[in-house]
Parts: structure tokens; sequence; C-alpha cells
């Protein structure tokens, strides 16, 4: 799964969102498996990859949308999160 921050840039709220899920979903799973295989220097590469993605896709969410967890918060107002809509709020999603 091959993909830029420009492709990461041009999907709506929905997109992003089901994104971040699919990247979540690699690295959790990749996770499991380095738990018992702690040297497979391929998984190691590709658990990273997909925190790379991840991450980044978590930011622009975080810049576009607000933030889904703290580590995206602005530090200066990381608690307005609260007052923001809930994605499954304002039919966006």
């Amino acid at each position: 799964m091959m993909c830029q921050m420009n492709q990461l840039s041009q999907m709506n709220q929905e997109q992003l969102l089901n994104f971040i899920n699919v990247v979540s979903f690699q690295v959790i799973d990749t996770q499991l498996y380095l738990d018992s295989h702690t040297q497979d220097e391929e998984a190691i590469g590709h658990f990273n990859y997909y925190m790379d993605l991840r991450r980044n896709a978590l930011q622009l969410y975080a810049d576009q949308f607000g933030p889904l967890t703290i580590d995206t918060a602005n530090p200066t107002n990381c608690w307005k999160w609260a007052e923001q809509p809930w994605p499954w709020e304002g039919g966006n999603c």
C-alpha cells in the first residue's frame, strides 16, 4: 500500500478515517506477530512503514478535522477536542 502525503491530503474525512483504521490494523497485527518473531527484519520494516503512514494520517486528520488521539492534539488547546463534533455527528462520515 504505497500512499503519498498528497494522496492523503486529497481524501475527505470519511476516507481518511477509514485509511487510519486500515493502517492501524496493519500496525497492531504486525506488532502481535513481532511479539513472537522479534528478529524478523521484514516484519520490522513493515511495522515501521505502517507506523509512519499512521502517524502522518493521524496528524493530517488532526490538522483538518481535529485530533483523534491526544498525540496529535495541539498543546496550546489540546482540550478543545471535546468541543468539536464527533466523527459521527454532523453527517460528514
